[in-house]
């Protein structure tokens, strides 16, 4: 099945034709993973250039949809789209010796990042059903992962462990570099995994995801290797937050703009006490990228509408002692969250 979003690119644009080259942007256009090519899209259709190493693939897959496949010669390429009055590229994709190739060739420019992220914020049902299933492959690989943890082990061993878990389960690969922290390494948000070694009485703290056909799954699960009676703020932080997770999820709604969302937990968690604790955004979009548009947070000014999908995280972060962080990844179906993960425990696990 050929999924392409040229034309509702092009529509937003308000441009004669759309041109793009970064990889994200060929999948999200055309459907195909590809390098090393770019894309065309105009009223007539959707056209890939592309080398030798794709064009047969290329042509099979587009068979009977919008799209075709031709070989790349920068000439006739520049020369094409030097005959449209307007064409809309990414100031932020574009690579600037490309954008000089363009200028030069005296091709009329437009910056559509704006309109590029509104149109890949708000998903079709070909892109949720990937989605969902990475993140049902992540949820998966996890509870696999749970009972093969170890004393001894070290953080990058855990973090191998569930990639290849994913792997296993059909995942391409990882959304983003897997972060595993034990003890007081999850007080750093974006702790980098590394050579500590895992001892009873550990908290653990796992950010992770994987991607299937591109799009990406991003979870966090914070959990006790063993009780030794000395986590009792711990305990109280982590009720708080899953409480603040929660209510995100009761009480988010498509027309609310990222601000509101980002304030049902930080308005929560400042009630506890928390507040000063929490040292992020709530959310961010998941999609063919890991963080894109919209933005749930105190700048989020976007707003959130049905099949946009997005995390909710709340965390609370006392350095040198703790981090606590429980994130899903969520959409919003008919006004309300839904979370497209339903298979971990999001209640204390202590192994």
């Amino acid at each position: 099945m050929v999924i392409t979003n040229g034309k509702k690119i092009l529509k937003l644009s308000e441009c004669e034709a759309v041109y793009a080259s970064c990889e994200f942007l060929l999948r999200y256009i055309t459907g195909l993973e590809a390098e090393n090519g770019c894309v065309v899209v105009d009223k007539t259709g959707t056209t890939l250039y592309t080398d030798k190493r794709y064009i047969e693939a290329a042509e099979k897959f587009f068979q009977g949809s919008d799209v075709s496949a031709v070989l790349y010669k920068q000439s006739e390429l520049l020369e094409r789209l030097a005959k449209y009055k307007k064409v809309g590229i990414s100031f932020n994709w574009t690579p600037h010796i490309e954008y000089l190739a363009l200028e030069k060739a005296d091709v009329k420019t437009e910056n559509i990042d704006k309109q590029l992220a509104v149109a890949m914020g708000v998903k079709n049902e070909w892109e949720l059903e990937n989605i969902q299933k990475a993140c049902t492959i992540a949820e998966r690989a996890f509870l696999k992962l749970l009972p093969e943890i170890k004393e001894g082990m070290t953080e990058s061993e855990v973090a191998a462990l569930l990639e290849y878990n994913m792997r296993t389960l059909g995942a391409q690969g990882t959304s983003f570099a897997t972060i595993v922290a034990f003890g007081a390494h999850a007080a750093v948000p974006h702790h980098e995994t590394g050579a500590t070694k895992l001892k009873f009485g550990d908290e653990i703290l796992i950010d992770f995801g994987c991607r299937v056909n591109g799009y990406c799954s991003d979870i966090t699960r914070t959990f006790l290797f063993g009780d030794d009676g000395k986590h009792e703020e711990f305990k109280k932080a982590y009720a708080a937050v899953l409480k603040a997770h929660e209510l995100v999820k009761e009480n988010a709604k498509s027309g609310m703009t990222g601000i509101e969302v980002d304030a049902i937990a930080r308005e929560y968690l400042t009630a506890q006490g928390y507040g000063q604790l929490f040292t992020h955004s709530l959310g961010h979009g998941i999609g063919l990228n890991v963080h894109e548009f919209p933005s749930v947070s105190p700048k989020g000014e976007n707003v959130l509408e049905d099949n946009m999908v997005f995390s909710d995280e709340p965390g609370v972060y006392v350095a040198g002692e703790y981090g606590i962080r429980i994130e899903d990844t969520v959409t919003l179906r008919k006004g309300k969250v839904k979370s497209f993960m339903s298979e971990t425990d999001r209640n204390l696990i202590i192994l």
